[in-house]
């Protein structure tokens, strides 16, 4: 007998052993409230639905060879879980049908992908006739502790419509990644010059704001946002907004309505970080006059 079948009969006894499990759970409900049932007839029941299977299983290949490929898939998963950074903190299944040819299991699942934690609540219908299997998740919802993030609310309203769990976590691995390094390119240049840099909304923001204590009538503001699209790709879009006070001369005025072109260039030519440091040290420096 092939692996697949194997597995197949390994899956049907893990579902089973969540079937007896919650047979017997509600048989203790059931001995609370009333008795119907005799314990004799209850362990009838389970006896019956362990034997269905138990004949078929024992053709199976050895233990030791189920093990290896247990041992093989987790290390599968280990390197995806690495790659994607996405781990799984929990997991439950319960099984709400079965029959011959239909399976519909309740799922919930939580876990985190960098320092974002998401937790999803899907069914999972399974059919299967003479020539496959066919799977279809209906019933998701998606919560993710993104903070106002307008994109990734869109984005997860699409999601739980489609029922398309594979964009969902190819998507929140890039967005999430972003997501850190934003978080951690802030909290560096808060380190780095605390004098300057202020944090509005903390590390979960998506903007700095830059000023020089000499100067505190001016500032900049570096925005960053991460933009979701339709198909879940992710895009990191900066812009920067300028505050001058009324008594800058029209000189300084055009040079630092040029601030923010000026910055778009920095960033196609030396990147992010760099074109962030260039305006901190502008903003940092000590002169009396807003930086041109």
């Amino acid at each position: 007998m092939d692996n697949s079948m194997c597995q197949v009969y390994e899956d049907e006894i893990q579902s089973l052993e969540e079937e007896i499990k919650l047979l017997t759970e509600q048989y203790e409900d059931i001995q609370q409230e009333s008795t119907f049932y005799s314990e004799e007839e209850i362990l009838m029941a389970i006896k019956s639905f362990q034997n269905d299977f138990q004949g078929e299983y024992k053709g199976c290949e050895s233990l030791p060879d189920l093990k290896a490929q247990l041992e093989s898939l987790e290390v599968d998963l280990s390197f995806l879980m690495k790659f994607t950074n996405i781990q799984f903190t929990s997991h439950s299944k319960k099984t709400l049908e079965r029959t011959r040819n239909r399976t519909v299991q309740k799922h919930r699942l939580s876990g985190n992908c960098y320092s974002l934690s998401f937790q999803l609540k899907f069914q999972l219908l399974e059919m299967q006739d003479e020539e496959k299997v066919s799977t279809v998740i209906t019933d998701l919802r998606i919560v993710m502790e993104s903070g106002e993030d307008l994109n990734v609310s869109k984005f997860v309203s699409r999601t739980e419509e489609r029922g398309d769990l594979l964009t969902f976590f190819r998507s929140l691995s890039s967005y999430a990644e972003w997501y850190e390094h934003r978080r951690r390119t802030f909290l560096h240049f808060k380190g780095k010059y605390p004098a300057v840099v202020t944090l509005p909304e903390g590390l979960q923001g998506d903007y700095i704001i830059l000023r020089n204590p000499k100067l505190s009538e001016f500032e900049l503001m570096v925005v960053w946002k991460i933009h979701l699209d339709e198909e879940g790709r992710t895009t990191p879009v900066l812009d920067l907004l300028t505050k001058v006070p009324q008594q800058v001369s029209e000189q300084n005025m055009g040079s630092v309505e040029d601030a923010p072109s000026r910055f778009r260039s920095l960033l196609g030519l030396f990147g992010i970080e760099t074109a962030i440091e260039n305006l901190i040290k502008v903003v940092d420096s000590e002169q009396q006059t807003p930086p041109a």
